[in-house]
């Protein structure tokens, strides 16, 4: 199973990388910096959508193909709007949003070709909305909504599953000012339990969907 993993350096991408090389699979990771695992990849700014079309087409043709393609990638800058330089927050849109659209787009050949699976990644931010992530909310809302047309416009050609995640253990809420960084007594779940949930609906067979996954810590404030 080929899989191309945006964001498949750090944080829940690298979970699916290390989850799709132990079921056996071959990952293939779009980001800025080398994943830490040997694997085909590509140096890729997200924030340019031609550019994340162009990597995609190249690592598809280099494996031979792709079976999946997971959106793992996505960045935050919290703050009130008006405090928010226009460029930042723009760009957290782009990577979030367009960027997981531009993706699979370019990968829509060749999955459809072997009746491959995508899962793109919202977040319980894109179901909620909160004070001070306007950009955030606005583009994962945006991932669910683009996700959801997806699933139906794909429907018996290629898999779609929309996984909505809680607040993950990882090096996102690293940098932030205090105020938007979680508590030390906040309930975040395992990157790795995430990934398990990412690879079951990838191996979904063609005919079965998978179309929506919440997962999330057991003590998650931000859902429903």
């Amino acid at each position: 199973m080929r899989v191309l993993v945006t964001g498949g350096s750090s944080g829940l991408g690298a979970a699916v990388v290390d989850a799709v090389t132990k079921d056996g699979g071959q990952p293939l990771v779009l980001d800025r910096q080398p994943p830490a695992v040997n694997v085909p990849w590509l140096r890729c700014d997200l924030a340019d959508t031609r550019a994340a079309e162009d990597a995609t087409r190249q690592l598809a043709e280099r494996m031979g193909g792709l079976d999946g393609v997971v959106t793992a990638a996505g960045i935050d800058v919290p703050g009130r709007l008006a405090d928010i330089p226009g460029p930042d927050w723009e760009r957290v849109v782009t990577v979030d949003l367009l960027a997981t659209a531009a993706v699979i787009r370019a990968a829509l050949p060749f999955l459809s070709e072997v009746r491959g699976n995508v899962v793109t990644v919202a977040s319980t931010l894109g179901i909620k909305a909160v004070s001070d992530a306007t950009a955030y909310c606005a583009a994962k809302f945006g991932v669910v909504g683009f996700t959801r047309a997806l699933a139906a416009e794909l429907a018996g050609t290629v898999g779609v599953t929309l996984l909505i995640p809680g607040g993950m253990r990882t090096a996102f809420f690293d940098g932030r000012d205090e105020q938007y960084r979680p508590g030390p007594d906040a309930a975040l779940n395992d990157p790795a339990n995430v990934a398990e949930a990412v690879l079951f609906a990838l191996r979904q067979p063609a005919g079965s969907a998978v179309r929506e996954l919440v997962v999330c810590a057991d003590r998650e404030s931000s859902y429903p």
